[in-house]
């Protein structure tokens, strides 16, 4: 466990990188959103719905993406294995998405309280994101983060496994799957169902559920990839 604990203060060797980018670039996306509200009609014509708040989450999944291809290395030159450096990225990932879940749980109560920042802004939790009870609320934010950390480590494992060839790889099978299914929905015409089943599910399930059966799959995919990876 000790050896874990190591792996996982590796990631906090440059805090301003794993924690200051991300709420750097969202605190800009924000500030670009405010000031649309306040200085547009934009919140009257969409009833304040923004979808600034993913600024946050793709910057996240972007640190540790970089802190797999950065860190890893590293961490074999100190005698650190494979298995416990993943083991002790996945522990900080936790701890990071309940964090950052606390935290924007707090921005949701303030931009409540304030009618959306004074301009019926919805921002930190838009739409099915925003839950009425506070725990509830952490998970519901810190699920989906969870989830783009998971796909960042999941990427950069790929990336550290077969360089630039499985990186490329990876999005372009990627675009060919879901583009595929894209499509063979649309041959059985079943779009109308797809949406009632979303519709049908609770709100737990899509803001919770669904993002930690994401992370757990990217998880146990990306594992046994690491195991062979060369520094």
């Amino acid at each position: 466990m000790n050896r874990v604990l190591q792996a996982a203060r590796l990631h906090l060797i440059h805090p301003l990188v794993i924690l200051g980018i991300p709420w750097l670039v969202v605190s800009i996306s924000f500030a670009i959103n405010a000031a649309v509200w306040h200085l547009t009609p934009a919140g009257e014509d969409d009833g304040g719905f923004t979808g600034g708040i993913l600024a946050l989450y793709f910057t996240v999944l972007v640190v540790y993406v970089q802190a797999v291809t950065q860190l890893l290395p590293f961490a074999m030159g100190t005698s650190l294995s494979r298995r416990t450096f993943y083991l002790g990225t996945a522990l900080v990932a936790v701890v990071q998405s309940l964090v950052y879940g606390v935290a924007i749980t707090a921005l949701v109560a303030i931009e409540n309280a304030t009618d959306g920042w004074g301009a019926g802004m919805q921002y930190w939790a838009p739409g099915v994101f925003e839950v009425d009870n506070a725990v509830l609320q952490v998970l519901a934010s810190g699920a989906p983060m969870l989830a783009f950390m998971s796909v960042g480590i999941g990427v950069g494992i790929v990336h550290k496994r077969w360089g630039q060839t499985g990186t490329w790889g990876l999005i372009i099978g990627s675009m060919i799957f879901f583009g595929g299914l894209a499509l063979l929905i649309t041959w059985l015409e079943a779009w109308q169902s797809v949406g009632d089943w979303f519709a049908d599910q609770s709100v737990a399930t899509l803001t919770i559920g669904l993002p930690l059966v994401v992370a757990v799959a990217v998880a146990l995919a990306s594992f046994p990839g690491i195991r062979r990876v060369v520094p």
